[in-house]
């Protein structure tokens, strides 16, 4: 089972927001718009919109929305 997760994380790594789910067009849909709703501000001062693949719920943050 592939597990996607989405992380909206600020330049010293914490994530303010993370949702996860199996479903890759669902997390695709998800992942534009985390990197839509980064200003222009927080690009320079260096947020990221990070998806990525995990094997396992028990590598999903614990913060994060889980939707299946």
């Amino acid at each position: 089972m592939i597990i996607w997760v989405n992380e909206q994380i600020d330049p010293s790594g914490m994530i303010h927001a993370c949702i996860a789910c199996c479903d890759e067009t669902q997390a695709q849909d998800c992942h534009e718009s985390f990197k839509k709703t980064l200003t222009e501000q927080q690009r320079a001062n260096g947020w990221v919109a990070q998806l990525r693949q995990v094997d396992s719920w028990d590598e999903v943050p614990v913060n994060a929305l889980k939707l299946n």
